[in-house]
């Protein structure tokens, strides 16, 4: 019997539609079980954009409302015995970006107004604290039932502000002001959920709010957004063969590479790996692998922010920290780590328990790939047409174990782009190979300590590891010299593969490669 190719849900974030149209659901509903059964009524869960927090949210309205049927078939529908309808007030702060404060209230006023008209309010309040508070009482006293508030993407308005000194404080005052019913109104509240992508400070957003529970690195949670390994296996098994078909490879080709693009993030440790939910499904919707979630955001601000850090592409990843510097506020960070992690750009990688820290890295190819390519402008060129075309070539050759040919490309390509202003340094050049070797999709390392010295960067292919040094205007001699002087191959002598030595001299008059030699 022919597979049928399911529909997938790209960019519906509404539980009730996805449920009435037969879209891909992946279960989620058990945790919605322990979270609205556990000892906490306020809860806040931060993962990065498009990891399914909207859908999570519509999730626990739905069952809020007592909405039974949308729920047949799922692990929820064993556990729930009652079914109970509550008021729910859904506030989603997605739309109130970009906005300064005049908007910004009128915006939540609006928000206001609809739920106001369904309970026949007609009190003529104008603070939007004001009007929160009156209408969750009211809501109770008509029901004779706790309000359930769900708030989705707290933290939208204030994101694009987080580190403007003039108009951080009137946004953030003004969301701090909306949110301050939460802790008054306790007595007429069954339950409470925020989401975001930020962790701002207690003292800036909740400072009533101190009762809030943070399950976004608890291990009970760890798997509530994205899709993991198991739910691929035990939910998706027939869109995997349909992709693997799509893509003329074997089931096994197409999992790898879903897993090597789209899989490595984990939100606590230990944690199921975890699949990136956008790109997966639009991966499986497309029947095709390409860069979806990162390039459905231009990460400008990032790039900006890792260049007034000082933090070069190798040190994108590769972080030791403990949690109280990854998982903090970010309004007042003092490193890019937290604004990396939460916005998804790095994840946990390892955890020592005994010393508390945590390993933090680049999750997977579609995110290295993405940072490597918007980091070429600052790095190599604005020609980025050209550099994308040229990585192609460069990949041929080393597919090929050509590295005299790939280096020969390198420096034709160099000699003919526009130098950036900072191109007049070892560290520079570095960076340069980093980024080109990045992009290739081999796994590279600089300054690769050995007990001898450090190498400048280590380069692994399929076949070969390539022991790379680099001097600015000095001879491929003298690097060479560097290698075997400190007997560098001999360190790497068990990694299982045949270690080749490249010394490599940059001329920095003409901005491009001078000479080099294979050894």
């Amino acid at each position: 019997m022919e597979l049928q190719r399911r529909l997938y849900p790209i960019g519906i974030q509404t539980f009730s539609e996805i449920r009435e149209k037969n879209y891909v659901y992946i279960d989620k509903t058990g945790y919605v079980y322990r979270m609205t059964h556990s000892d906490s009524k306020y809860m806040f869960l931060s993962r990065p954009r498009r990891f399914g927090k909207s859908l999570l949210v519509s999730t626990l309205h739905a069952y809020f409302k007592g909405r039974k049927e949308l729920f047949e078939g799922l692990a929820i529908e064993s556990l729930e015995k009652e079914w109970t309808e509550y008021p729910v007030l859904h506030f989603d702060m997605s739309l109130g970006k970009h906005m300064n404060g005049e908007q910004l209230n009128r915006y939540l006023a609006s928000q206001l107004k609809d739920y106001e008209d369904q309970y026949e309010i007609t009190d003529n309040q104008v603070d939007v604290n004001l009007r929160l508070t009156a209408l969750i009482k009211c809501a109770c006293q008509q029901t004779g039932k706790g309000v359930v508030v769900l708030i989705d993407e707290y933290d939208a308005p204030l994101l694009d502000v987080m580190h403007e000194e003039r108009n951080l404080p009137v946004l953030r005052n003004i969301m701090r002001n909306f949110y301050s019913p939460l802790k008054a109104c306790d007595p007429y509240l069954r339950y409470v959920f925020l989401t975001g992508i930020t962790k701002f400070s207690q003292l800036s957003i909740f400072s009533e709010l101190n009762n809030i529970e943070n399950i976004s690195m608890d291990e009970a949670y760890a798997g509530i957004c994205g899709i993991t390994q198991e739910e691929i296996l035990t939910q998706m098994g027939d869109d995997i063969d349909l992709m693997a078909k799509k893509m003329k490879v074997t089931r096994d080709r197409a999992l790898t590479e879903l897993k090597e693009n789209y899989d490595g993030y984990h939100f606590t440790w230990p944690s199921p790996d975890i699949y990136n939910p956008f790109s997966l499904l639009n991966a499986m919707a497309k029947g095709k692998i390409d860069s979806y979630w990162f390039g459905s955001g231009t990460p400008t601000y990032l790039i900006e922010m890792l260049n007034k850090f000082g933090v070069p592409p190798s040190k994108i990843g590769g972080v030791e920290a403990v949690s109280a510097e990854f998982d903090a506020p970010t309004e007042r960070m003092t490193s890019i780590t937290p604004l990396l992690y939460q916005s998804g750009y790095i994840t946990i990688n390892n955890y020592d328990s005994e010393f508390g820290i945590y390993t933090l890295d680049i999750p997977n190819k579609e995110v290295r790939i993405g940072l490597m390519r918007n980091l070429i402008p600052s790095y190599i060129t604005n020609d980025t047409l050209t550099t994308t075309t040229t990585v192609v070539n460069l990949a041929r050759a080393l597919s090929r174990d050509d590295m005299d040919g790939m280096l020969r490309l390198l420096q034709e390509f160099l000699s003919t782009v526009p130098y950036c202003d900072n191109a007049h340094s070892e560290e520079h050049y570095q960076q340069v190979f980093y980024i080109i070797f990045s992009l290739l999709g081999y796994y590279a390392d600089v300054e690769v300590r050995t007990p001898r010295g450090r190498v400048d960067i280590v380069l692994r292919t399929r076949t070969t590891l390539y022991i790379i040094e680099l001097k600015l205007d000095k001879s491929a001699d003298d690097a060479m010299q560097q290698i075997d002087l400190k007997n560098y191959p001999e360190r790497f002598a068990l990694c299982g593969l045949p270690v080749v030595k490249v010394a490599v001299c940059f001329d920095n008059e003409k901005k491009t490669l001078g000479d080099w030699k294979i050894e």
